[in-house]
């Protein structure tokens, strides 16, 4: 028989598991792990995943003593989108937080994690999506721009909206100040929505993004079970 200390520890609630996507630096990961020092953090990342061996979210992930893949960026996109959801299976994720993860993942990753692939877009979606969302933004003349927390679903940056804020942009914005200040709002606001995913608080109904209070999360967790 154990001992009562043992089965309090084996009482306590798992964090939810996580896989982190990234090829960049890691800035947004960085933020995640940060927040997930709270005890009260919902979420535990559980591999890092990279596209890129030169990536510094590897370092951030080792530093942590979290596993990390990578997986060749040459393969084709079905073939590294399997590669990914095999990967992220094999450590028990139960979903996919892109952190500046600069592939395009196929249908089968969607399939494979309904409702349960998130990614940070420097914009304000459904406005400037794609790879130079900052740029496009000053471009254009925009008075506001901001950061936007989605989900991800077949296309690019059109999946259900989570959560949005905006920024300033500044008569002498550069494309770099002002990405600067936008990735300041990020590190914020993602570890927030990851935190709400992984107690259950979002909802996708027909597109549009509920957010549960905490006793309707539970019900709802109940409900699944």
């Amino acid at each position: 028989m154990g001992s009562r200390q043992e089965d309090a520890a084996s009482l306590e609630p798992q964090r939810f598991p996580i896989a982190i996507l990234a090829s960049g630096t890691g800035s947004n990961l960085a933020a995640i792990l940060e927040a997930a020092e709270a005890d009260e953090f919902a979420a535990e990342v559980v591999v890092v995943i990279s596209d890129r061996t030169d990536a510094g979210a590897l370092d951030i992930a080792r530093a942590a003593r979290i596993p990390t893949s990578v997986l060749s960026g040459s393969r084709k996109r079905q073939a590294l989108t399997t590669a990914i959801c095999d990967e992220a299976e094999h450590y028990g994720a139960r979903a996919l937080v892109l952190a500046g993860f600069m592939r395009i993942l196929g249908p089968e990753a969607v399939v494979r994690f309904p409702d349960a692939i998130l990614n940070t877009h420097p914009s304000l979606l459904p406005s400037f999506p794609g790879m130079h969302g900052v740029r496009q933004a000053l471009e254009h003349g925009a008075k506001l721009a901001g950061c936007t927390v989605h989900f991800i679903d077949e296309e690019v940056d059109t999946g259900p909206i989570i959560a949005q804020e905006a920024v300033a942009v500044l008569a002498s914005d550069t494309e770099d100040a002002l990405h600067a200040r936008i990735k300041a709002v990020e590190h914020r606001l993602y570890p927030q929505v990851v935190d709400a995913f992984a107690r259950g608080r979002l909802v996708v109904q027909d597109r549009v993004v509920r957010w549960l209070d905490e006793v309707d999360a539970t019900i709802a967790e109940g409900v699944g079970r």
